[in-house]
């Protein structure tokens, strides 16, 4: 190895992409040392890095060209040791000159103090900040003026952030592709209307605030289904750039608010929006008539309370029919995920869209992904007009209990699905799943808690086949029952 070329040994680890293999690699001589240490772009720490500056100097100069830097203490205690301090987050700052991307994870003995040496990394591009309890508002906008060409900032679970100079300066004088705040406390989604011109750069934008465990409940509060956000421009910006939005369990009544950007997303391609209350007809209408380009789009759906007039109130999900057939004009759709939560099977009123909406929107766009979460008004005769869709090729049912055998059927002979998911589908058994095998078109099928469905009949249905008969956790997460 020793008499190989350098260039040679340079282009041999550049194909090897595992970290442990090319760990493994630098063993076998010094020079392989030498020179996987210089190409070594990107690093991943946590528990098991020496802390102390000598050992952390040490470890700047065996990786002298880093760009990615990724801190992560979760699942951390006190017996896996001492975490990163002020002290050597400003060791790597100092020392990685090419830094360009850094990540800090649960690094809770780092602060303001810590934070303030990355105002020096004029490198700096993308800055996420990941449960970090000890960071303010104040260093953060010395980090917004510092690091001149930052263009991604996440902040999650930063409790201590909430004025928003930093905001407002970034919007001004900034240069953000990207922003993702979570978690935050401190920030209201009427805060980003300060971000001025800078939405004209932005091409993700994601919002969330805490979840609350009232979110899955209707509330009090009436909403008025008529009203329209966007018949008047309250707000002068524009956002035409932006291709990635994502809002989640905030609440856009009676202010505007964020709502806004629904019509103003000229450029939009994926959209998703998790259980954000007082959304009606009128901002998906607005939606659609802008977003010509949107191909995905994501919609978490709880139980609000609607009125047209004083007389009358109904509980149901936000939208209605209107809004499937105003997106059914966004012909470039191409992945629909659709989830309802705290709606009863019995009481298929509940959910504001039927299934004639449902499938205008199925027949009008070239749809290749489809995900129902508890969409009790899709039945087999749903089933049987989805089987007609040219392009579907992933179908994920998850507590849809209207789909029968008689669905499975239908569904066996769509062109060209090739990946079916079924959970919590009791109503689906062995004669549906054998429909299934007959068609030998699926390259994977999913089984997860559908109590009709036995083992034996799921084995051989597909090329690969993953089959679960019991619930879990993470399971109740994704059906929406409630436990995060």
């Amino acid at each position: 190895m020793e008499d190989l070329p350098e260039a040679l040994l340079t282009e041999i680890l550049k194909r090897i992409t595992r970290t442990s293999d090319l760990n493994y690699l630098s063993l076998v001589s010094k020079q392989l040392y030498k020179i996987e240490g210089n190409q070594r772009g990107a690093v991943r720490v946590g528990s098991g890095l020496c802390t102390t500056t000598k050992a952390l100097t040490s470890f700047c100069a065996r990786f002298p060209n880093l760009r990615k830097v990724e801190i992560d203490y979760s699942g951390w205690i006190p017996g896996h040791g001492k975490q990163l301090d002020n002290k050597g987050l400003s060791v790597f700052s100092s020392h990685c000159s090419s830094l360009i991307d850094l990540t800090l994870s649960f690094c809770s003995c780092i602060d303001d103090s810590g934070l303030a040496c990355l105002a020096y990394c004029k490198t700096l591009v993308s800055l996420r900040l990941n449960s970090a309890p000890k960071i303010t508002s104040v260093r953060l906008f010395s980090v917004a003026v510092g690091c001149t060409s930052l263009s991604a900032l996440h902040l999650i679970d930063c409790e201590k952030i909430n004025t928003v100079e930093w905001l407002e300066y970034l919007g001004r004088d900034g240069s953000l592709e990207e922003l993702v705040v979570k978690n935050c406390q401190g920030i209201n989604h009427h805060d980003f209307l300060k971000f001025g011109s800078g939405w004209m750069k932005l091409q993700k934008f994601e919002f969330e605030r805490k979840r609350d465990r009232f979110d899955c409940l209707p509330g009090d509060v009436v909403y008025e289904s008529s009203y329209d956000a966007h018949s008047m421009d309250v707000y002068d910006f524009c956002c035409e750039s932006l291709k990635d939005l994502r809002l989640a369990h905030i609440k856009t009544w009676p202010e505007v608010g964020l709502r806004v950007l629904l019509g103003k997303c000229k450029g939009l391609e994926k959209l998703c929006l998790e259980y954000v209350r007082a959304l009606n007809d009128n901002d998906m209408i607005a939606l659609s008539r802008s977003c010509s380009n949107l191909k995905s789009i994501l919609l978490r759906l709880n139980l609000q309370r609607y009125s047209s007039d004083v007389s009358y109130c109904e509980t149901r999900t936000s939208f209605t029919d209107n809004s499937l057939y105003a997106l059914a004009n966004c012909r470039m759709l191409q992945t629909v995920d659709l989830s309802f939560t705290g709606c009863s099977p019995d009481w298929p009123s509940e959910i504001g869209f039927t299934q004639q909406g449902f499938l205008v929107l199925i027949q009008s766009c070239p749809i290749r992904v489809l995900v129902l979460n508890n969409a009790n008004f899709f039945d087999d005769e749903g089933m049987k007009a989805l089987s007609s869709s040219p392009h579907l090729e992933t179908l994920e049912l998850i507590l849809c209990h209207a789909v029968t055998d008689a669905g499975m059927r239908f569904i066996a002979h769509t062109p060209c699905l090739s990946n079916l998911t079924l959970r919590v589908c009791h109503y689906i058994t062995d004669v549906g799943v054998a429909e299934l095998g007959r068609a030998h078109k699926l390259e994977s099928l999913v089984i997860e808690y559908c109590g009709e469905v036995s083992p034996q009949a799921a084995q051989g249905v597909a090329k690969s086949v993953h089959y679960t008969k019991y619930s879990s956790d993470a399971l109740m997460k994704i059906i929406g029952l409630g436990i995060y």
